[in-house]
């Protein structure tokens, strides 16, 4: 039963220019904490990402939704939990101020993380373990499809999960072998050239085979000549991503992603506004074969649905600390593989919880095993690190979601 619950408002400081981007110049690293501790001495950790301002609204609203879940045993949430996060998500009140987005969907990502991450403890299996060994209607059960009914309902995620299963054993060696990473830190926006070369030389003698550059310049030319410096030391073999984090209005990405054609990317991120649909569409026509990747900003599974119906988006980026959680980020997982579309998160969490779901993405769902988005900076404040090895994310094997911090530990 949880008996108390905690709700910690936590903030880092990178160093130097780390985490820089187009739009975010200075972020301050920060997570809204949800601690639910139980009767038995265990305790859940979850968190949703911000970027330090408003980190405290967050934590004021998952203290909200938390409260709602004190006295209760979490085996019991758990078997039903798509109907608890649909009761939360709909609070009469609360939703008003999304619905389904905003604050008060940062704070239910982090309140639901935290009973995912409490209930794999109280099982005594890593995360990965627990979801990969539910029955497909148990996984279900987790899960709120409301709003999908036209492309995903109940029956036909059930069907995907056993259709995904008898082929299973086949994918199951990742478990071993670890899931691949890339580089997500090479090209901070303000990271200076000279230091920019120097990131790609130390990730490919680290065994990255992919590496991502932030973009969005004021002045074209100097995302133009960055991305030719990256895919020149790179060479032609090394994925190279690109990364717009929404700078760009479309009249001005149908010219500069046209420009940036010539140095092969593998996508181009976040290239406008999230919430343009249409113009993420009428980008994605003018400019294929290149590719475009999006989701560290799409709020929940609605938005993903509708992104997925326009055939714009080649790459899903879904973030289990920006959607509702880990129930809302496997629902759209789900809807991914309805469409044939691959999921590469984004890693709000520096990794932590995504090693976990890429690993069912790929073992239960049957997802490709593209590749994993690999952030160090906050490594050295989670009590079990994410383990990169070879360019490649070790799996984990303590209990729960690997999402516990030093400073939250007792």
């Amino acid at each position: 039963m949880i008996k108390k619950i905690a709700v910690e408002d936590v903030r880092y400081k990178l160093s130097g220019a780390a985490g820089s981007d187009a739009v975010h110049l200075n972020p301050q690293y920060s997570y809204a904490v949800t601690r639910l501790f139980d009767d038995s001495g265990i305790i859940g950790t979850g968190f949703a990402f911000t970027l330090g301002a408003g980190n405290d609204l967050v934590c004021q609203a998952a203290n909200y939704y938390a409260q709602k879940l004190q006295g209760k045993d979490i085996s019991e949430i758990m078997a039903d939990f798509g109907q608890t996060f649909a009761d939360l998500s709909n609070d009469q009140q609360f939703r008003w101020l999304g619905p389904h987005k905003g604050v008060v969907h940062l704070a239910l990502a982090s309140v639901t993380n935290a009973c995912y991450d409490l209930w794999a403890k109280v099982t005594g299996v890593p995360l990965w373990k627990l979801l990969i060994d539910l029955s497909p209607e148990q996984l279900v059960n987790t899960l709120d499809l409301s709003y999908l009914e036209e492309v995903l309902t109940r029956d036909q995620a059930i069907s995907m999960l056993h259709e995904a299963s008898a082929t299973r054993q086949s994918r199951e060696g990742i478990i071993q072998s670890g899931y691949p990473g890339y580089d997500t830190s090479i090209g901070w926006f303000n990271y200076p050239d000279e230091q920019v070369r120097e990131n790609c030389k130390k990730a490919i003698d680290e065994g990255f085979t992919a590496m991502k550059l932030k973009v969005g310049s004021k002045e074209p030319e100097r995302d133009i000549r960055r991305a030719n410096l990256v895919r020149e030391v790179a060479g032609n073999d090394v994925k190279v991503m690109l990364d717009a984090n929404q700078q760009w209005n479309l009249p001005q990405a149908l010219s500069i992603c046209k420009d940036l054609k010539q140095m092969n990317p593998y996508w181009i991120e976040e290239p406008t506004h999230p919430d343009d649909i249409i113009a993420h569409k009428t980008l994605a026509d003018a400019i294929t074969p290149l590719k475009l990747a999006l989701g560290e900003h799409v709020p929940n599974k609605i938005i993903f649905k509708n992104y997925l119906q326009s055939g714009c988006a080649s790459f899903i980026q879904v973030d289990a600390v920006r959607v509702g959680g880990v129930s809302e980020f496997i629902t759209i997982s789900l809807l991914c593989k309805q469409y044939g579309i691959p999921v590469v998160p984004h890693v709000g969490d520096m990794g932590q919880l995504h090693q976990h779901l890429v690993l069912f993405n790929h073992i239960a769902v049957g997802h490709e095993d593209l590749f994993l988005e690999h952030i160090p900076h906050l490594q050295e404040h989670f009590v079990h690190p994410v383990l990169i090895r070879d360019g490649r994310y070790q799996t984990p094997q303590e209990p729960g979601s690997s999402c516990d911090l030093k400073e939250l530990a007792n």
